[in-house]
């Protein structure tokens, strides 16, 4: 195999030369550094590579160019290495532009000129997006997938936002397509969706389970007991699993669907500590994921825990396939789900244009259409900032009279800057029509209703916690939220099995040993940055409970 490249472009010959100097003194071994003076020229010669089956890991693009600008050759080049990483070499006063770009064509990343000395500024830049590439790269080889199913089925939506959030690549194939008929008439029309993998074998209508096992993905614990389980990889279970792994315990983490929670699929969290260009939920998932991992957590994803018991001072989590693992201690760390919109007709087209939660594999489709967002806080902002990247106008419907009560002042500049978002206050969903997919929606105030043509239906609606699995073990508040710490004390109750010397410490539940941090804990403050706060919290009280027990 020839190696991949490393692609430079730059109108001015001084810095292009530099940047291919610095990298081909760190890179050659590995990767084929080439370079262009213009972005028509790059154009090109990216198209030469592509012809030769040659493949590109990393561009690096000036910002400022005669002819067509950094961002414009990056949007571009996209078509033709979409795994490409894309990094902006900019001056100091373009950083506006950069920022922008990191929205506009998903930049990776952003890196000032001068770049001096290369070993701080430069190489660590581009060492983090080759391992990036290069962990993309293996999936698009090893597992090249090919999913056929029904455009306007909700199962095999479901596939696909499998696959988009754990970042396998695919092709999406339409079952009356030519090339998706064939594969279907091949395996015996099969019920669909139908996986096809690379080396020929199918799967059909698989369960989650069963994608995760064809996919790689870790599901079945190493040992039977260790020194902590955590329940769920949100922010805050991701968050413990670190903090847990990095202190020496013997950690695992068991995630339901995919790491990252919520925020996993949120298009851009602008306000996280030690980002100032913001991250996407998926990038800090995974790395995330990466940092759990290094330090030695283990992760089963597409598992779940279907109970809890206390057997002496074992704690044992009873899975959904009826395996059993035990621990010395747990963290719920199960964050919450949206809530399901009451309207007419919603829930006929849940996964045939009605989706809770922000749904980014479906974004692109929505070009040049009308689309709706239910919701008035953080996540219903970011994703109405996102679909109008694509749509022709986003409809965001909020109950309350003003969005200043929920979301954050950025994100409510953001919305107002945006030309092509309709905020309409003080309204609700109140029907939802259509045959085979959501055909229009009606909205309603005190003063009326409004129909409108929209075939996409994004609800952030609240939360639920979803912790009916608990029944009968840990103390919960009317609404399902796990009750902890001073809480459970309040009015003189005390949790039966306490011993009288002790109280329970600030995150701990009624079950001595159990901990619940994040979103799923009552009044938890239901931010990326305060749930992953409070997983570190967590594994500090848990190496109290254990110096105790």
């Amino acid at each position: 195999m020839p190696k991949p490249v490393l692609l430079t472009v730059d109108d001015d010959p001084g810095v292009s030369r530099a940047v291919a100097r610095d990298l081909r003194r760190r890179y050659a071994e590995s990767y084929r550094v080439v370079r262009a003076e213009s972005g028509p020229q790059a154009l090109d010669a990216l198209r030469e590579l592509r012809l030769r089956g040659e493949d590109t890991a990393v561009m690096v693009a000036d910002h400022r160019m005669p002819e067509m600008t950094g961002v414009e050759f990056l949007e571009r080049a996209m078509d033709l290495f979409p795994y490409a990483r894309r990094v902006l070499l900019t001056a100091y006063a373009d950083t506006d532009a950069a920022i922008r770009a990191i929205n506009d064509v998903d930049l990776d990343h952003y890196l000032l000129k001068p770049w001096d000395p290369p070993e701080e500024k430069f190489y660590p830049v581009i060492d983090e997006q080759l391992d990036a590439w290069a962990r993309t790269e293996r999936h698009q080889r090893g597992e090249a997938l090919r999913v056929v199913g029904h455009r306007w089925s909700a199962r095999c939506y479901e596939v696909r936002d499998f696959l988009a959030r754990h970042q396998v690549p695919y092709t999406w194939l339409m079952d009356d397509d030519p090339e998706g008929a064939e594969l279907v008439e091949a395996a015996d029309r099969p019920e669909l969706p139908l996986i096809v993998r690379s080396d020929g074998t199918t799967l059909s209508a698989p369960s989650d389970a069963a994608l995760a096992s064809a996919i790689g993905l870790p599901s079945t614990p190493s040992t039977g007991f260790y020194d902590l389980i955590v329940v769920g990889g949100g922010p805050s279970g991701l968050g413990a699993a670190v903090y847990g792994a990095s202190e020496g315990l013997r950690t695992v983490v068991v995630e339901r669907r995919a790491l990252g929670g919520q925020a996993g699929q949120s298009s851009r969290i602008e306000n996280y500590l030690g980002f100032p260009d913001g991250v996407s939920g998926a990038q800090l998932a995974d790395r995330a994921r990466r940092q759990a991992d290094r330090f030695g957590a283990e992760l089963l994803q597409a598992g779940e825990v279907t109970a809890l018991e206390a057997r002496g001072t074992a704690r044992v989590a009873r899975l959904s396939d009826g395996t059993e693992i035990a621990a010395h201690a747990v963290i719920l760390a199960t964050g919450v789900s949206y809530r399901r919109l009451n309207a007419e007709g919603v829930d006929d087209f849940v996964g045939r244009g009605v989706f809770y939660g922000a749904a980014l594999t479906e974004a692109p489709s929505c070009a040049d259409e009308e689309v709706a967002v239910v919701g008035g806080a953080n996540s219903a902002g970011q994703a109405a900032v996102h679909l109008a990247r694509y749509a022709k106008t986003v409809h965001l419907i909020v109950r309350a009279d003003g969005l200043e009560r929920s979301m954050s002042h950025y994100l409510i500049e953001q919305i107002a800057a945006t030309p092509n978002i309709e905020v309409h206050t003080g309204k609700t969903v109140c029907a939802a029509e259509g045959a085979d997919r959501l055909e229009r929606l009606t909205f309603a105030w005190a003063g009326g209703k409004k129909t409108i043509d929209a075939h996409w239906l994004f609800v952030f609606i609240g939360a639920e916690p979803g912790t009916g699995w608990l029944d009968g073990l840990v103390e919960r508040d009317p609404l399902g939220y796990v009750v902890t710490g001073p809480d459970l004390v309040a009015g003189g109750r005390r949790p039966a099995g306490w011993p009288l010397a002790r109280q329970p410490y600030h995150l701990e539940t009624s079950v001595p040993g159990v901990f619940a941090a994040g979103d799923v804990r009552a009044q938890s403050m239901k931010r990326v940055a305060s749930a992953v706060g409070d997983g570190a919290m967590a594994v500090a009280l848990v190496h109290r409970y254990l110096e105790q027990a």
